[in-house]
């Protein structure tokens, strides 16, 4: 074949070739991560978190700034959380080194999952690239996040400022890597490149779905639609406390704050003052009209809507508040599919149904996880454990929170479950994972398994570890002449520069390869 008639085959979508160079060097800083000891795991891991954490009110301003919703403060407490947090929480722990299981027979040797491609969402940009960056690092992966479009300057800027820690003290160049300019084609060449091993999928349901449909192992997760329960034994003043300082936190745009609160009729009255005077104003009828037609195109809640305070959204829906309104309470009379505000709202409006009996107020939470959220969270204000455990076992979630507000408790920042921003959803919610996604998720073991038969012997494995503590800086990856860093601009070259040109360059370069291949093989 000539160099003419190569050039003249048409070429790839613009971005693939890109996606695969960024696959080949990933690939190629995970079999070196692959082989470290757990303390220089460790040091690397914790350099990551402390610069992450250094910079976390920084990202958390631009994170806002950039997306146009939430709430900066918030953002703040939940990029610490899942920076140096993260690391208060899983640093002590050995994702590494073997653990022999003297009285079973058998050795469990640590092996990373090699490349992860992490989609990270608009809502929590930041702390989901804190949190995935970590949790490959902790376990010697590889990975390149690959940000919302929304948020992909603040997502890159973060990434950046791991990695830079990260390669300081000691990891591979090229461990962690970003989209910087996001495009389909890109997309679609790293989720469906076979040197992908596990693709970690944060986000609405079109992208979960189609790293599912990628042909590679994929970790996804469900939307959610989070019932909570008040029953006549709850304390209503900390439940309403509770309840609005959730539904509220960063304007509701974690996936597991509250979307409908399931009052039992006795209490009703009581609590709707409590909340008032936590900062909820409960809409009129008028007003619920004005806001169902305000946050819905349709079924679907509007993009535009998302993370918008309590006041701003009631001036769009043509009513006033009070200036220190946290949340709007949507009354409503039933839950089912056409009653648009039993949805997922990602900003602070609730829906506030009554029941006449805890009971009734179980079916009322299933009606609501019918809509939509299967799998994913509930929550319940109570003192009766008879009624909790009824509640948790006929609400099909895998996360119930307790006296707590939902937001932060079902993601593990305000309870003692796995703390993280990516909930699995289960066999409920077609995921893959069933529970609160961390470290461990991103490993599997060989074992090395002895004869049961008492008279043969295993040998001690005490002290004996395969990995290696590098003894210099990784060498930084051998990038071809015609290639640029992934943190830095195009180079300009004496034959043409930009992005269409280069991707040329490189497939001509791939194909001249191939060919060479085939004559040596020849």
């Amino acid at each position: 074949m000539s160099l003419q008639t190569m050039t003249d085959m048409p070429l790839e979508p613009a971005g693939v070739p890109r996606g695969r160079a960024m696959v080949e060097r990933a690939d190629w800083a995970a079999r070196a991560f692959a082989r470290y000891d757990a303390a220089t795991v460790s040091r690397i891991a914790k350099a990551a978190a402390e610069a992450g954490a250094a910079s976390a009110r920084r990202f958390a301003e631009e994170a806002v700034a950039e997306t146009g919703f939430g709430v900066a403060e918030h953002k703040y407490l939940k990029n610490i959380a899942c920076s140096s947090g993260l690391w208060t929480v899983y640093g002590g722990e050995d994702f590494v080194s073997p653990r022999v299981l003297e009285g079973r027979k058998l050795v469990e040797i640590p092996r990373p999952a090699g490349v992860v491609l992490a989609l990270t969402p608009s809502t929590n940009p930041v702390a989901t690239t804190y949190f995935k960056i970590l949790a490959c690092l902790m376990t010697r992966n590889a990975v390149i996040i690959s940000p919302h479009p929304f948020a992909k300057q603040v997502s890159a800027d973060a990434a950046r400022v791991m990695s830079e820690a990260a390669v300081a003290a000691g990891a591979p160049d090229g461990c962690i890597q970003v989209v910087e300019a996001p495009s389909i084609p890109l997309i679609n060449a790293l989720m469906t490149d076979e040197r992908v091993a596990v693709i970690l999928a944060t986000g609405g349901s079109p992208m979960v779905r189609s790293a599912y449909r990628s042909g590679n192992p994929a970790i996804g997760v469900g939307p959610g639609n989070v019932p909570v329960l008040v029953d006549a034994s709850a304390d209503l003043k900390a439940a309403a406390r509770r309840i609005i300082a959730s539904k509220s936190f960063d304007n509701s745009i974690l996936c597991t704050n509250e979307s409908v609160v399931i009052v039992e009729e006795v209490i009703a009255d009581q609590f709707t003052q409590a909340l008032k005077r936590e900062g909820g104003h409960i809409t009129s009828p008028d007003e619920t009209a004005a806001l169902r037609a305000l946050l819905f195109d349709g079924d679907h809640f509007r993009p535009d809507q998302v993370g918008r305070d309590a006041v701003t959204l009631a001036q769009a829906a043509g009513f006033r508040v009070p200036p220190k309104t946290l949340v709007l309470v949507t009354p409503i009379d039933l839950v089912v599919p056409e009653e648009l505000l039993a949805h997922e709202k990602l900003c602070p409006v609730l829906g506030l149904v009554r029941v006449p009996t805890a009971a009734r107020g179980i079916d009322a939470a299933k009606a609501v996880l019918r809509i939509s959220g299967a799998g994913h969270s509930a929550a319940i204000h109570s003192e009766n454990p008879q009624t909790i455990m009824d509640f948790a076992a006929a609400v099909r979630v895998l996360r119930v929170s307790v006296n707590v507000g939902s937001s932060l408790g079902s993601s593990g920042i305000e309870t003692n479950l796995a703390p993280t921003m990516t909930i699995g959803t289960g066999f409920f919610g077609r995921s893959s994972l069933g529970e609160n996604l961390e470290p461990r998720h991103l490993i599997n073991c060989s074992r090395i398994a002895y004869n049961a038969d008492a008279s043969v012997a295993m040998p001690s494995f005490a002290g004996i570890d395969p990995w290696i503590s590098p003894a210099g800086p990784v060498p930084a990856y051998p990038l071809p002449s015609n290639a640029h860093d992934t943190g830095a601009p195009q180079r300009q070259r004496a034959m043409g520069s930009g992005p269409e040109t280069d991707e040329l360059r490189e497939e001509i370069r791939r194909m001249v390869i191939e060919e060479l291949r085939q004559i040596i093989k020849g």
